[in-house]
């Protein structure tokens, strides 16, 4: 069964930065892969995805510039580097996979595989 498993979420400081891995139990060739995120009281939405087959890329507007996403698909592994962390970023982050290439959705209907999140605090 396709797994993921994130890691790297925890406590930092307005203006820092983490680096959450989404860990794949399987190839991810063919998979777009997304990050949301889930804050309290707040409903789930889309960080970023990237697609398998031609490597876009897509952000949220309250992430541009200040998150990058990147997959290995040698190590089944997809990255978001977090930058200028604020604490609005405060979530559960949660990576997903959406079979088939050239997918990069903002929506989480279209993803069929999600990992069980990881926490990302920002506070002073």
């Amino acid at each position: 069964q396709f797994q993921l498993v994130e890691s790297g979420g925890g406590l930092v400081q307005p203006g820092g930065s983490l680096i959450l891995s989404c860990a794949a139990s399987g190839e991810i060739l063919h998979y777009g892969i997304g990050w949301f995120r889930q804050a309290p009281g707040k409903e789930r939405e889309g960080v970023s995805c990237t697609s398998s087959g031609n490597d876009h890329t897509n952000y949220a507007d309250s992430v541009k510039g200040r998150f990058t996403i990147s997959r290995d698909n040698a190590k089944n592994t997809v990255y978001l580097q977090m930058n200028n962390l604020k604490p609005e970023d405060t979530a559960v982050y949660y990576c997903a996979a959406d079979w088939g290439f050239y997918r990069c959705s903002g929506s989480e209907k279209e993803y069929g595989y999600w990992g069980q999140g990881t926490q990302v605090t920002v506070s002073s």
